[in-house]
């Protein structure tokens, strides 16, 4: 059997990370996992991360299963963070789940099962991860183009567009905020029209929100999500706690959906369980409960959001910087600046991030994807120096 299994290509940004970790040069710079680094290169545990673990090590006193549903208090508070007072909970269906992943993984089955005949639509570049989901749950896929490389601007009513393609029952995926890969984001008024598009077509919006905080505040970056919550009769979102509370390896996400009444609400968290019992059975709990206390307690909210503001602030300031140098060889670095989040597109050929490599140490993804957070401000000056050599070769 397992000899007639196909040799599947390696996972482009897993080798990436070999070949970085095989780099003896002191002087490179890695701007290709997507993991927020600080200003010692470092993905730091948050000081109200290890306060919680701590009370938790005090005052846990099993560690049984919790059920296919999770920590419910986990899920409430992830229902308050995301959306605030912007719709009844009694409406909202929510379940725990391994990351983000987990949580985009229910959200698109739940509809592949029951909508068949449905069409998701999906602007690119995205998360490559979206579309081998999408692939592997055998759904019907559009594609339209959000974003042009070349000028490193999201393409304006791309959305909008496409809902009007839409037929009545599809659903469309959005990012809630710092858009990945681009950091090109739709502004409030958009985030209206298309809450106003969907509801007159009859679309579902899908709100991926896996970075939240991290772009212009933990109010700014919801309020997209918000805003659809309070005028649409139904849609899902997914969310992710691995990058805005440093939980990475714990795996830590909550998918959601927004229902017309708590009937119907009732019936989707039953879809929820049973999908989630086939999937992993039970969600790990120890990342959902250090979050709940964190959520939980004012002190360690308090706490928390500090360093999630330092973080942001940090990715403003790296931001702000590159922007400064204007346009460098062929890439524009202006851009940057109207951009939020982790994340940039830069222009560059193949062969120019082949020699970015080679040459200079600086490690990127094929398509020009840069991880923002990868750079050390003191790295800046170096890395827009090899930036201009390559991009004028």
């Amino acid at each position: 059997m397992f000899a007639e299994l196909p040799q599947q290509p390696a996972d482009t940004l897993l080798s990436l990370i070999k070949l970085h970790n095989a780099d003896e040069r002191d002087a490179k710079i890695d701007l290709g996992v997507g993991v927020y680094r600080n200003e010692n290169g470092q993905t730091p545990v948050f000081g109200a991360v290890k306060l919680a673990e701590q009370r938790l090590v005090d005052t846990q006193s099993s560690k049984s299963y919790l059920g296919p549903e999770g920590d419910v208090q986990f899920v409430a508070s992830i229902a308050t963070l995301a959306l605030a007072d912007a719709v009844s909970h009694e409406r909202l269906a929510g379940l725990q789940t391994p990351g983000g992943t987990g949580a985009l993984r229910l959200a698109l089955e739940l509809y592949v099962n029951n909508a068949p005949d449905g069409t998701i639509w999906v602007g690119t570049p995205t998360w490559p991860v979206h579309m081998s989901m999408l692939l592997s749950l055998g759904a019907k896929v559009s594609c339209f183009d959000y974003y042009d490389i070349a000028s490193q601007q999201r393409i304006p009513g791309a959305n909008l567009q496409a809902i009007a393609k839409a037929k009545r029952g599809d659903l469309i995926l959005l990012h809630g905020c710092c858009h990945n890969p681009t950091g090109c984001n739709p502004d409030l008024a958009e985030w209206q029209a298309m809450a106003t598009a969907c509801e007159t077509a009859g679309v579902i919006p899908l709100v991926d929100l896996a970075y939240h905080g991290l772009g212009e505040g933990l109010d700014e970056d919801a309020a997209g999500v918000r805003l659809m919550a309070k005028q649409l009769p139904e849609m899902l979102f997914a969310y992710s706690c691995d990058k805005n509370f440093g939980l990475y390896r714990d795996r830590v996400g909550a998918v959601f959906a927004l229902c017309q009444n708590v009937d119907d609400s009732e019936r989707v968290k039953s879809n929820f369980a049973v999908l989630a019992r086939n999937n992993w059975s039970m969600p790990p709990d120890h990342g959902g409960a250090v979050v709940s206390a964190i959520l939980r307690d004012q002190e360690l909210r308090e706490n928390w959001q500090s360093e999630l503001q330092a973080m942001q602030e940090r990715l403003v300031r790296l931001r702000l910087q590159l922007a400064a140098y204007g346009k460098v060889g062929s890439v524009d670095l202006r851009h940057l600046a109207q951009q939020t989040g982790m994340f940039a597109m830069l222009p560059l050929t193949p062969d120019a991030i082949v020699r970015l490599r080679e040459k200079h140490a600086v490690y990127m993804v094929g398509n020009g994807r840069i991880n923002v957070a990868g750079l050390l401000e003191q790295d800046v000056d170096r890395f827009v120096s090899a930036l201009d050599d390559v991009s004028r070769a």
